[in-house]
């Protein structure tokens, strides 16, 4: 056995509220790099607190652990966490964004979460019912100065953000978990509107991006998430992002165009993806495990380090800090 694995480029998920043993095998393959956590995986924040302690126990260097946790109706954690409105809830009251950012980001970070999916960088076009209001607005530069905040805040307490999904998902009306949505814009349209907030966070140092299962037909011939031009030329020429590139869910079905699951996982990060995601699928994430070669790349070990979480307080001194008592009131009341 290899000593202190660094990350590696996979994220997998587990099955159930405590970790299997052949899961403890699978958090210790060269190519794991990272978990993520669902609705399924939590009971109360002790439980998902020794959950995320086997985890980590069981790797044999760095993993990185995360969860989608949003607010709105894309929020994994509840009892027991502040329960947070959906993202364009903050149009009406703007100052909060931030405390609200805060917030989820102090909580999971004292249950030893490294990150949450978020901020949504999606513009709300009235079509698309997937993302709807999970955007922060339908308005681009309210939508960029809201998910700013957002990610400030989440900064303050310790975490990286992740922008999603890239270069927007606001537009078509198909949901990509199920089908793969066509977006028959423009480039021009898409630079307008879509790109904008992704524009300003990427200046403001974001750290995270997922681009989106979804087709623009008449830019480039492939989802984004598998696309050199969207990731490479885009994205990290033009927009000049040196953060972390995470894929989509591969299990998802506007992945499956491209192939079966190590077909997938090759085309994604030849496209320029440094973390993969595998999930709700343990046979396709062990297939991709074993066909993607092992390899050392210390630019994307990098940029996956700065996805680390660095927690201030433990849970107890959170719950018992007068900022935390004070925003979580807040938020409860007015949203």
């Amino acid at each position: 056995m290899t000593s202190n694995l660094p990350i590696g480029p996979i994220m997998l998920d587990v099955a159930g509220l405590t970790l299997a043993q052949d899961e403890k095998e699978k958090l210790n393959h060269p190519n794991t790099g990272a978990v993520i956590l669902f609705s399924r995986n939590y009971q109360d924040p002790e439980q998902i607190t020794e959950l995320i302690n086997t985890i980590r126990a069981a790797r044999n260097g760095d993993i990185l652990i995360a969860v989608d946790q949003e607010g709105g109706r894309v929020q994994r954690f509840q009892q027991g966490f502040t329960r947070l409105p959906p993202a364009s809830n903050y149009a009406q009251m703007p100052e909060l964004a931030e405390p609200a950012g805060w917030l989820m980001a102090a909580e999971l970070l004292a249950v030893g979460i490294d990150f949450s999916f978020a901020p949504v960088l999606d513009i709300d076009c009235g079509v698309s019912e997937i993302i709807g209001n999970r955007s922060f607005s339908t308005d681009p530069a309210l939508a960029t100065r809201l998910s700013s905040s957002f990610r400030k805040g989440m900064n303050e307490a310790g975490m990286a953000a992740t922008g999603k999904h890239f270069p927007g998902h606001g537009a078509v009306a198909l949901d990509s978990h199920l089908t793969l949505p066509v977006d028959e814009r423009d480039m021009d349209s898409i630079r307008a509107k879509d790109l904008l907030p992704f524009k300003q966070l990427i200046a403001e140092g974001l750290e995270g991006i997922m681009p989106a299962h979804v087709v623009y037909p008449k830019i480039d011939p492939n989802p984004a998430g598998f696309s050199p031009f969207w990731i490479q030329q885009i994205l990290r020429k033009e927009l000049n992002f040196n953060g972390t590139v995470f894929s989509d869910d591969l299990s998802m079905e506007g992945a499956a165009s491209v192939g079966d699951f190590p077909e997938r996982a090759r085309l994604a990060q030849l496209a320029g993806c440094d973390m993969i995601l595998v999930c709700n699928n343990p046979a396709a994430a062990e297939q991709v495990l074993d066909a993607l070669p092992i390899t050392r790349d210390p630019i994307r070990e990098q940029r996956l380090r700065a996805m680390q979480g660095k927690p201030q307080m433990n849970r107890e001194q959170l719950m018992q800090s007068e900022k935390w008592q004070r925003l979580s009131t807040l938020i409860n009341h007015n949203l």
